[in-house]
């Protein structure tokens, strides 16, 4: 399928998406890519996505390895092909045994998790596939990783969750050589 928010040149965008695409592509992603494209049709919207976005990855208290295990699991509950692609290396490189996403990417929950990654694991499918977190799995969070850590793992279920629908409403590709999540 083709991308149904292609690239704009820089000579098509507005001087507001402009700055929005250089504070994008100079910021800590490193490159305009993923739902940016799309995003750009609303430069506002977009700029705000990166705020949000900034924080969620790049300055949250979630440590790395537990982010991205909840990063995978939005991406897989989504099907979010251009998602999944892209944590699962960051997964990798934050620490997490690539057997984690390999049982997540086929529908299967991971044998090994240590403690930490049992919790983010119930926390975030418990989320997804109930719309809610039971009052046991609430509590052991809150009591292990603090109110902070809670609710900025929540937000980044939340935000993974928008960006998941943004990829997959404007078909944003994989990059080349990726390959799409298998139907489960």
């Amino acid at each position: 399928m083709s991308p149904r928010f292609t690239p704009l040149s820089q000579r098509d965008m507005t001087l507001d998406q402009q700055r929005v695409a250089q504070a994008v592509a100079t910021g800590p992603r490193g490159g305009l890519r993923g739902p940016f494209h799309a995003l750009l049709r609303s430069p506002e919207l977009a700029d705000r996505v990166r705020h949000l976005g900034d924080y969620v990855r790049f300055e949250s208290i979630v440590p790395g390895r537990l982010r991205e295990l909840a990063i995978l699991l939005v991406a897989r509950f989504w099907s979010s092909h251009y998602e999944w692609n892209a944590h699962r290396k960051h997964a990798a490189a934050a620490g997490l045994d690539p057997a984690v996403a390999e049982a997540i990417e086929i529908g299967k929950r991971p044998d090994k998790l240590s403690p930490d990654e049992t919790l983010v694991y119930d926390l975030v499918t418990e989320l997804l596939h109930n719309k809610d977190i039971s009052d046991a799995t609430f509590a052991a969070a809150r009591e292990r990783l603090g109110d902070q850590m809670l609710i900025e793992l929540i937000g980044t279920v939340g935000y993974y969750g928008f960006i998941s629908l943004v990829l997959n409403a404007s078909r944003t590709p994989v990059a080349q050589g990726e390959k799409p999540l298998p139907a489960i």
